[in-house]
């Protein structure tokens, strides 16, 4: 690519907020499918979407107060009521049948959409502020992330194309 077709590139930036393992899917999912169209992705992860970029996931489920989650079982799709939520072990069964679904159908791991972002040279910004509300280290975080704040998504979302709030 030449100089010009660097700044004629089309651009994207997510900010990243939530980092559950139902909310991790859309940010990751659309910044990969648009890095491989050549678009260049900035994801800058803020607040309960900055531990997506810890070396270790542990990522849950979030049933509770989703009422538009209906899972296939029984020949049909079935919500989960707001009270069950309540049990405790819910979360970690809802989050067992989610993976287990996922792996059935073939849906790719986080880990593995993660990889394919650093993979496709997307830029990924861990906030600094909540590094250091929430006292994150850098040695915590996957390699090659860099730090920034609210001037660093600002000044890259005012150069984009595409902005979303995930």
């Amino acid at each position: 690519m030449t100089e010009t077709d660097l700044e004629n590139a089309k651009s994207m930036s997510i900010i990243v907020t939530k980092g559950s393992l139902d909310w991790a899917y859309p940010p990751f999912i659309l910044g990969t499918t648009a890095a491989a169209m050549d678009i260049k992705v900035t994801m800058f992860f803020t607040f309960y979407g900055l531990p997506l970029l810890l070396k270790k996931l542990d990522l849950q489920m979030t049933a509770f107060g989703n009422a538009a989650m209906k899972m296939p079982m029984m020949g049909m799709h079935m919500g989960m009521p707001n009270i069950v939520n309540m049990i405790p072990g819910v979360d970690a069964g809802a989050t067992k049948m989610m993976k287990n679904m996922m792996a059935q159908k073939g849906v790719a791991s986080i880990e593995d959409l993660r990889e394919a972002s650093v993979d496709l040279d997307i830029r990924m910004i861990a906030c600094q502020m909540t590094m250091d509300l929430f006292e994150y280290d850098t040695k915590d975080m996957i390699d090659g992330i860099e730090l920034g704040g609210a001037a660093t998504y600002m000044e890259t979302a005012s150069n984009s194309e595409i902005n979303l709030f995930i």
